[in-house]
């Protein structure tokens, strides 16, 4: 899909304006349309998700891998096989028009567990009638409540997506993923005195990879992390003074379970591009429910 010129973006925005639902669908429009660069920031309120879409043979194994690693991959709702139009269970996504091959701003294509097409703007030609996509939660959903509390998020005031690191954190393995793979986790920038009120924060976002996994210099050292300034995904951020890193489970998680499993998996792996989250019409209000296990 091309961009169109400014004047009819502009034209084009205030017809999605008027034909959203929601802040959630709105943004959801602007991403089919090419309209956003990335999801950091917007609508607040709403849960943000990442991707994984695989073929149905391996469904049961992702779904088994997700409730043993509940920290970098809580399942938040899941494809029927073959139909990108429709979220399990019914809530996840409320919009009549929702496509899972176009509605992300950037996708991934993975083959052989590398990733062969990065910063896709779609997936329709790659979706075949036994994908499954999988939504797993964002820890960008609870970056309103930090800075409603008065905790800058670094890469929101430099116009970034979030930095992202492999660690030395195992993934429990099962199924056809059983090599050794490694968490993914996100990073901001705070004060040692301001770490105990974040994590009290984040910790109710459990279906949004909850509180910190670590913290500090010695912290990233401790998960596998050698040079903070020198992420594996995402940008680079800027520290003030007197801040130190810290670090969520990561969503990004999955892809690197993907190139661990590689040719073990049959056919295309489909994913988002680190930090290009699609925006689902669930809310904070939804997180106590959200705590309990997913029924797909």
């Amino acid at each position: 899909m091309t961009v169109p010129n400014k004047s009819s973006q502009d034209k084009l925005r205030a017809e999605i304006a008027a034909q959203a639902i929601n802040p959630a669908h709105e943004s959801r429009l602007l991403s089919r349309h090419n309209l956003i660069p990335n999801t950091v920031g917007l609508a607040p309120g709403y849960l943000q998700v990442n991707l994984v879409v695989l073929p149905s043979a391996y469904a049961s194994h992702f779904q088994d891998l997700c409730a043993r690693n509940t920290v970098p991959c809580p399942l938040l709702g899941q494809t029927p096989v073959g139909d990108p139009t429709r979220i399990l269970p019914e809530g996840v996504i409320k919009s009549p028009d929702f496509d899972l091959r176009t509605d992300f701003p950037s996708y991934r294509v993975f083959e052989g567990g590398v990733a062969t097409s990065p910063s896709q703007r779609d997936i329709v030609a790659e979706w075949a009638d036994d994908s499954v996509g999988f939504l797993i939660g964002c820890s960008l959903s609870f970056e309103e409540a930090l800075v409603k509390s008065g905790h800058r998020v670094c890469h929101q005031e430099a116009g970034t997506v979030p930095a992202m690191y492999k660690t030395n954190i195992p993934v429990l393995p099962t199924g056809i993923f059983c090599d050794s793979a490694t968490y993914v986790v996100s990073m901001r920038t705070y004060r040692e005195d301001e770490i105990e009120s974040v994590r009290d924060i984040t910790r109710p976002y459990l279906a949004t990879h909850g509180e910190p996994v670590a913290w500090g210099w010695e912290g990233a050292k401790a998960i596998g992390i050698r040079d903070v300034h020198d992420p594996d995904f995402g940008a680079k951020q800027q520290f003030r003074d007197g801040e130190v890193p810290v670090f969520w489970g990561c969503g990004v998680t999955p892809q690197n379970v993907i190139a661990a499993a590689g040719s073990k998996i049959k056919g295309l792996v489909m994913s988002h591009e680190p930090g290009y989250m699609l925006i689902t019409d669930l809310t904070v209000a939804d997180l106590p429910l959200l705590s309990k296990k997913i029924e797909i």
